[in-house]
């Protein structure tokens, strides 16, 4: 369990830097949006990503 736990994460920070990496800018805009929206919108993109997540999960299961 432990060590799929590390795999997971080691997974995530690949797919989150994929963007940076590949477009800065785009990486930055987005980033920049984020940050004037308010925290009902950034919940509720925050709920949507872990609802994704565990029906994913949950498909590959």
């Amino acid at each position: 369990m432990k060590t799929s736990l590390f795999v997971a994460l080691g997974l995530m920070l690949v797919l989150e830097g994929v963007l940076p990496f590949m477009a800065p800018a785009l990486w930055r805009e987005t980033f920049r949006r984020m940050t004037e929206m308010t925290d009902g919108q950034l919940r509720f993109v925050g709920l949507t990503s872990m609802m994704g997540g565990l029906l994913l999960l949950y498909l590959i299961k």
